[in-house]
């Protein structure tokens, strides 16, 4: 018989690791979160191709807390379907609303939210169907440190003059009343710039000059005539085809007036 008592004691000790591969949790928030990112990614992609600049614009204008989106028409049969734009808010003279903080800063940053109000309009929002139209396919509108600029433009299917003369569409003559209706909102001075395209070939005499400056003359007594008090003018250019704002110089969006409600000076 063996004696067991003289026998090695032997012990096995088993590593066990805790959150194997069935069990384990971190990876699957992580994975999660990608595949929750990348459907947001994919639907913004479906959002940019499936809806219109002006949606889009629509969209912006909703998350941001620095532009109004309520509009009021007054059921009217003006060019904005009543006697004016907006029937509760009212822009303060000098153009930068009513209180301020007292810097230029201050200032500044409510002209700028005035002058979003009366761009939202320029942009067709609440206007006359055939208004809108226009304004989307001849205006183009920006903030500057100048003031508020609108842009009256050719295009190639459609002159805002005749050719080589400042005489005055009647596309021009609609798209003008919106501006000085619009305008209303504020008395600010008003500043007005003629440009032109280039000459294709050297001309003898160059007729951009005279032509960009009567061309705004012609926006001028547009306004004027659409019930802009004479005063509000502050300057009258033009440019010939100086600043082209598209290449090549000939392109006829350079075919251009710009009207520009101007900031208050102090």
């Amino acid at each position: 018989m063996t004696d067991q008592s003289n026998r090695p004691i032997i012990i096995k000790r088993k590593k066990v690791v805790a959150g194997d591969g069935h069990h384990g949790g971190a990876w699957k928030v992580a994975y999660a979160d990608f595949v929750t990112a990348m459907m947001a990614f994919f639907m913004l992609m479906w959002l940019l191709n499936a809806t219109t600049e002006k949606q889009r614009k629509g969209l912006a204008d909703y998350f941001n807390p620095t532009i109004p989106v309520n509009r009021v028409s007054g059921g009217g049969d003006g060019v904005f379907s009543g006697d004016s734009v907006f029937t509760q808010d009212t822009l303060a003279s000098n153009g930068s609303g009513g209180q301020t903080d007292g810097t230029g800063s201050g200032e500044d940053g409510r002209a700028d939210q005035d002058f979003a109000h009366i761009l939202d309009e320029l942009q067709g929002r609440g206007g006359e169907s055939m208004a809108t139209e226009l304004i989307q396919r001849h205006v183009l509108t920006r903030i500057t440190d100048e003031g508020m600029v609108v842009t009256l433009r050719d295009v190639e299917s459609e002159r805002l003059f005749s050719k080589a003369s400042a005489e005055p569409s009647q596309t021009l003559r609609i798209l003008v009343t919106v501006i000085a209706e619009v305008f209303e909102l504020a008395s600010n001075q008003v500043a007005v710039s003629g440009y032109v395209q280039s000459q294709p070939i050297v001309l003898a005499k160059n007729p951009n000059w005279d032509l960009s400056t009567e061309r705004a003359h012609a926006v001028r007594q547009l306004l004027e005539a659409s019930g802009m008090q004479q005063n509000r003018i502050s300057r009258v250019t033009g440019w010939a085809d100086r600043k082209p704002e598209r290449e090549p110089a000939i392109a006829i969006e350079n075919n251009r007036v710009e009207v520009t409600l101007l900031r208050s000076k102090t």
